[in-house]
């Protein structure tokens, strides 16, 4: 049955798209890009409505924030070019998408600016890390003392998104509470991660290998996470991944309460 208007969210989350060549080699086309799992996540989960504005730059930030109540910087198959941590590319073979890089580093900054919700998934992890002057591990793999957290080749989504290795909260941290203990399993599908954790960054959770797998800007006047795992594969079927997106999703009712002036919702 379609959804009727009464029951359509007003409330909206701006998802920033990637920007990607689809196509067969030599007759390749520029697409923008938004995983469907993301965008049923934040209407499913976090109880809004997922709002794309395609061709949006830094300078228009500040009035495209004004008709929004929540960011979530997804994940993506590339790579934040490490120009912005001061170093050179490691794998050339691996994506990098500098259009979504000039955007998302900017709206990091001005989400925190203004007290809008943020939450960023695995790329959008690393996006805050680097908008806040951290740096990342290019090839987790390869660094000392850590293990791989890629998905190997060849498995199922169900098999590549189920849990792969336990992360450990800070007692008493938000994260505990969403997960209702101190750890959790997790899903485990990234090559990069975070080697400097950037000033004003709080990490909350790692990972067996001590590698960061949450965090929280510190200070914050509103929710302000960010996960390096994929909670929004399949929220609805995870207690804790949905606890994650609806703790966002109110976050983005009260934003919207706020900015429309009027009055706080149930949540």
């Amino acid at each position: 049955m379609p959804t009727s208007p009464q029951n359509v969210s007003q409330t909206l989350v701006w998802l920033p798209a990637d920007h990607r060549l689809l196509g067969e080699e030599g007759t390749q086309m520029p697409a923008l890009v938004l995983g469907d799992k993301y965008a049923r996540a934040v209407k499913d989960c976090a109880g809004a409505q997922p709002v794309l504005f395609p061709l949006a730059d830094v300078a228009q930030i500040p009035a495209l924030l004004a008709l929004v109540d929540g960011v979530m910087l997804t994940g993506s198959p590339s790579n934040v070019h490490p120009s912005h941590f001061g170093e050179a590319v490691l794998d050339a073979r691996l994506p990098l998408d500098t259009e979504r890089d000039a955007l998302a580093l900017a709206l990091v900054r001005a989400c925190q600016a203004g007290g809008v919700p943020l939450l960023g998934i695995c790329r959008g992890f690393q996006e805050i890390n680097v908008a806040l002057g951290g740096s990342l591990e290019q090839a987790v793999h390869a660094s000392q003392g850590r293990f791989d957290h890629r998905d190997a080749p060849g498995l199922s989504l169900d098999e590549a998104y189920g849990p792969v290795h336990e992360v450990r909260f800070v007692p008493g941290c938000a994260f505990a509470g969403w997960a209702g203990g101190d750890t959790a399993q997790v899903n485990s599908l990234h090559g990069q991660g975070i080697g400097r954790l950037a000033p004003g960054l709080r990490a909350l959770g790692h990972s067996p290998d001590g590698l960061v797998e949450a965090v929280e800007i510190e200070g914050a006047s509103a929710f302000a996470y960010a996960v390096q795992w994929h909670p929004e594969w399949e929220c609805q079927k995870n207690p804790f991944y949905r606890a994650i997106l609806a703790a966002f999703g109110q976050a983005c009712q009260r934003r919207r309460a706020s900015r429309t002036g009027q009055g706080a919702s149930a949540a």
